[in-house]
């Protein structure tokens, strides 16, 4: 029987989630994390040099590929504890409209950026030397994107999360060279929500995207919710773009193994492009409500939002849209590739922390007081509409059962016993528009993963056996697969097919997804 979902509750298991996602925490919880804090120094937390709670799934990687690491040694660096520097918002690009088609026009191009205060660094990025601005779209406008690619080598741009045609996804499939221009178009089908984008060529995403061509995309709608809540690109809705990189101390910025385990490498927190390893950024809030939209462009790390005094953030997204209500939560986890937007009334000032976990061989790690966050605002909020969005929950009984089985061999990644390095050797996955389906991805390794499905959102059914509570109510693209662990997932397939383009479905740790944990997937007509 479907049903609608139900906003997270302060029920026992949601107060033991944190190893899965989001959670709440009872008062004496709160208690607790406010006397960890004041005996770690209050709000001065330092970042913590350490491998985190995936250390055993990274060393296991390390032994599968036959190779060794050493742990670094930094010195704790003391944290701020009011802001550095103010955060970079993005530039918001503008689109033209003629004749009903909305235009963007993007070039990946090369440049430099000071990844490590101080170091220049070889980077890329949209339109600048790192990342890219972002995009705004409405539900129901036509867009047409004119992307020149001025890299030097074949490149895709992916439009993560979106719903449009296998052709226009920017898979593989359509890689184009160095001075060519690719000019996707299609009709926006997302309801409101954050998307992003970034190159997707085989076996070259994670040096792609490391080096910074990613950017972030904002989708508009209609509905009572979107009128609602904040709206003002940079004043009251802030995009949060987070990225763990791997850099060395010359500023060469490493995306696979063996420049992960180079002694002379380190694991920079950016925020929005800024590397906050030691500096706080400052954000005035003149309005009292602000939006927050966190996106996890890292290659491989975890990141997990959180407050410094322990207090509660309003989630009111998951990856794919607004959540059924509100949830108060005090994490957000998010695995590489992921997204969340959450709100904050502001009538004090507060510090936002970044909690990183390394995904892969090595990566990031500790704590960060990213954003210090100045209240300045005086006009009173009405409260938050009861309800956001009506999610019908999925009665699979009648699904189209599969299993999707990620492993290793060696260092080479596979999906149902194949490597995707080549579109002729991916294993591959048929169905057709209309098809309603059930999948459990099956964690065969001891690694973590981060499973992206591209075309359509799914719903969690199951996280290693458990039913999903609270914010794992609302929709995806991205979830967590921990090592040995399993999910169940179900999505139907609407709208488009193609019998020669096809949807890509892999681990979004990218450098998983250059050795080979990626599959195809192709929707054809019923």
């Amino acid at each position: 029987m479907t049903h609608t979902s139900e906003p997270a509750s302060a029920s026992a298991s949601d107060e033991t989630r944190d190893a899965k996602g989001n959670h709440r925490k009872s008062a004496a919880e709160k208690r607790e994390h406010s006397k960890a804090g004041v005996a770690r120094g209050g709000k001065g937390l330092h970042r913590r040099k350490f491998l985190g709670g995936m250390a055993g799934a990274g060393i296991a990687a390390v032994a599968a590929a036959g190779g060794a690491f050493s742990l670094l040694n930094d010195a704790a660096k003391n944290k701020a504890s009011a802001a550095d520097s103010t955060l970079t918002i993005p530039d918001l690009l503008e689109g033209t409209t003629s004749s009903g088609v909305t235009t963007f026009t993007l070039e990946a191009k090369s440049g430099t950026h000071e990844v490590i205060s101080g170091v220049t660094s070889t980077t890329m990025g949209y339109n600048q030397d790192f990342l890219g601005p972002t995009m705004k779209w409405t539900n129901g406008d036509v867009v047409l994107l004119n992307i020149t690619n001025d890299i030097g080598e074949d490149t895709t741009v992916h439009f993560h999360g979106a719903h449009v045609p296998a052709k226009m996804d920017g898979g593989p499939q359509v890689a184009f060279a160095d001075g060519e221009t690719w000019s996707p178009t299609f009709t926006v089908k997302d309801p409101a929500t954050t998307l992003w984008y970034h190159p997707h060529a085989l076996g070259t995403t994670a040096k792609q995207a490391v080096h910074g061509l990613a950017g972030m995309i904002i989708v508009e709608d209609s509905s009572d919710a979107s009128a609602a809540l904040p709206s003002d690109y940079g004043v009251d809705d802030i995009p949060l773009i987070f990225q763990s990189l791997a850099v060395d101390t010359a500023g060469d910025i490493k995306y696979d193994a063996a420049g992960y385990r180079l002694s002379t490498t380190t694991f920079p927190l950016l925020v929005n492009g800024t590397n906050v390893d030691s500096t706080t950024l400052g954000f005035t809030a003149t309005k009292t409500r602000t939006r927050f939209r966190a996106l996890n462009a890292s290659p491989s790390d975890i990141i997990t939002i959180q407050r410094s005094d322990g207090g509660t953030l309003t989630q009111i997204t998951t990856d794919q849209g607004y959540l059924a209500e509100a949830a108060e939560v005090t994490t957000i986890r998010l695995v590489a590739g992921a997204r969340a937007e959450f709100t904050m009334d502001l009538t004090a000032d507060a510090t936002l922390q970044a909690v990183i976990t390394t995904g892969w061989i090595r990566g990031g790690s500790g704590t960060y007081d990213f954003l210090a966050i100045t209240a300045s605002g005086s006009d009173t909020p009405a409260d938050l509409p009861s309800t956001l969005n009506t999610i019908d929950r999925y009665d699979t009984s009648d699904f189209t059962a599969r299993t999707i089985t990620l492993s290793q061999s060696g260092a080479t990644m596979l999906i149902n016993g194949s490597a995707g390095t080549s579109m002729a050797a991916m294993a591959m996955i048929s169905t057709t528009v209309g098809a309603k389906e059930i999948w459990t991805i099956q964690n065969a390794t001891q690694l973590e993963h981060s499973f992206h499905l591209h075309d359509v959102p799914y719903q969690l059914i199951s996280i290693n056996g458990e039913d999903p509570t609270g914010v794992q109510l609302g929709w995806y693209d991205t979830y967590e697969v921990v090592g040995g662990g399993s999910i169940k997932i179900a999505m139907e397939f609407t709208d488009f097919s193609d019998d020669t383009y096809m949807y890509m479905l892999h681990c979004h740790l990218l450098q998983h997804e250059d050795e080979g944990m990626m599959a195809s997937l192709m929707v054809t007509e019923a």
